[in-house]
């Protein structure tokens, strides 16, 4: 069932559970995360950043609409991290069902009028938008585009910003940062400016770069107010992770069949442990 981002992250937020955002970059991957969320019954939003857009290429959402349709459970389709106006345009003529427009790294005046803008284009075809305020931090190089220092969200501010451009949910700045922490960082969500911040806005909340953080402090937030968590690095770790493993193993290996069985055993494990720590798993018979 192919939804957009407002159906799904409502309910979410009403009922206290974390729709899970699973960064797609391959074919593979993708089956796989749809084939785990229908086993787990839980709701989906299959996120596709502009760089593996680039990599997947623009044919390649017709695939992922397609397994949408005929899927058990609620997904949508969404943007991850639009850098523009020209960016959103380009999703909404390729079929996404949902965006966002990170304009987080400039002015709050200029984020409010860039998203308001996108907001309006979005809204009259029938997508939702999410926006970021405040700035979330870079782990790695590897990881999307971040800042040194996190901008923690600023409660009055977020009023102001969802009053301002109509967006319909909003990823807030309250302690993570995207891609994996090294070893001499650590990671804290600040679950009493969570609070603050879920107090004065209505609309559902949005947590990024949450792949290094506790499970103690993700299922927190989840319970805090957090209606969609963003999953990258974690699943891209397992996958690949055990794509090296068996490449080692058996250098002679050279059958997609032969090897990508496996890893997506192991990503699909790990996928499933975030969807039990998101409080998604069965929800979808919510929709």
């Amino acid at each position: 069932m192919l939804v957009n981002g407002v159906n799904l992250l409502q309910v979410a937020r009403e009922n206290q559970f974390a729709v899970p955002a699973f960064n797609i970059s391959d074919y593979a991957m993708m089956k796989g995360i749809f084939e785990v969320s229908e086993e787990t019954n839980s709701p989906l939003i299959i996120a596709i950043h502009p760089d593996e857009q680039k990599h997947v290429g623009d044919s390649f959402l017709r695939s992922a609409t397609d397994l949408a349709l005929r899927s058990s459970v609620p997904v949508a389709i969404h943007w991850d991290h639009g850098a523009s106006y020209e960016e959103s345009l380009k999703a909404i003529q390729l079929g996404f069902t949902s965006m966002m427009i990170d304009k987080s790294l400039v002015s709050f005046d200029e984020n409010v009028a860039i998203t308001k803008r996108v907001v309006e284009a979005a809204h009259a075809v029938g997508l939702s938008v999410e926006a970021e305020l405040g700035t979330i931090g870079k782990a790695d190089d590897e990881a999307e585009a971040g800042t040194e220092f996190i901008v923690y969200t600023d409660p009055e501010d977020a009023v102001r910003f969802v009053q301002e451009t109509g967006v319909d949910s909003l990823a807030v700045a309250i302690g993570t940062c995207h891609g994996l922490y090294p070893d001499w960082m650590k990671p804290e969500i600040k679950i009493d400016l969570l609070e603050q911040i879920e107090a004065k806005v209505s609309i559902p909340l949005v947590l990024h770069g949450g792949s290094g953080n506790p499970d103690e402090e993700i299922a927190k937030s989840v319970s805090r107010g957090i209606a969609k968590i963003n999953i990258s690095s974690d699943i891209k770790v397992a996958y690949h992770g055990k794509m090296r493993e068996m490449l080692a193993n058996d250098p002679k290996l050279r059958e997609p069949n032969s090897i990508q069985p496996d890893c997506i055993k192991a990503m699909k494990a790990a996928a499933a442990h975030k969807i039990e720590l998101f409080n998604a798993d069965g929800k979808a018979s919510l929709y």
